[in-house]
């Protein structure tokens, strides 16, 4: 009965453990707390001043958060935050994934340089920057300019149409926008009336008319 009785308090810690494990997975503002894994053709890292050089085909995995590009220059501070600037291909745009907290929804963005900063859980894309919200797989809304700041802790983002430095890729230096509706609009609502209404007759034969 012993045995039986410390068996059961093994599995019961290890399914705790494990249901810990997998919501730090899936909890995104947890992401800036998860440790940082990289992917590339080739690294430089210099550990006297706390910072990595990943060149060719860089893929960074982080929580829920991933990110892609040709070169990603991270820069570690003395409380263990990460701070990265990507830089994307010649002629492509550096690529950011994340989970929204709570809801079925990932943010995306591209730019051709991404700044993220894992303290203030903020991401920055310039230069041919767009930003997409997506429900599970739908695209809801999607927006782009010049400069885009989006903030993970407030799900608020600014978007900088570029007008004074109008380059090639957005000559008109405007922000461009689609916003769907959160929710359908509810029917209006009817007010009860006080007013009686006719008696009805019961009636003992089917499809009879009622007056």
């Amino acid at each position: 009965m012993k045995k039986l009785h410390a068996l059961m308090a093994v599995l019961a810690t290890v399914t705790a453990l494990s249901a810990t494990a997998a919501y730090a997975q899936s909890a995104p503002k947890a992401d800036r707390d998860m440790p940082m894994n990289a992917e590339a053709d080739a690294l430089r890292y210099d550990d006297l001043k706390q910072t990595s050089v990943f060149t060719g085909n860089v893929v960074i995995t982080k929580g829920t958060t991933i990110i892609r590009g040709e070169r990603v220059d991270v820069r570690q501070d003395p409380q263990g935050y990460q701070f990265a600037t990507v830089i994307a291909p010649a002629g492509k745009r550096a690529f950011y994934r994340k989970k929204r907290e709570g809801v079925d929804e990932y943010i995306e963005g591209e730019g051709e340089l991404i700044e993220y900063d894992s303290q203030a859980d903020i991401v920055k894309f310039t230069r041919r920057a767009e930003l997409r919200r997506y429900n599970g797989t739908t695209l809801v809304d999607e927006t782009s300019g010049a400069l885009i700041t989006y903030n993970n802790n407030t799900d608020v983002f600014t978007v900088d149409g570029g007008a004074k430095n109008s380059t090639a890729a957005n000559p008109t230096g405007r922000v461009r926008a689609l916003l769907s509706p959160r929710t359908a609009a509810a029917p209006p609502k009817v007010a009860p009336t006080t007013t009686p209404g006719p008696v009805l007759r019961p009636s003992l034969r089917l499809g009879a008319d009622k007056n």
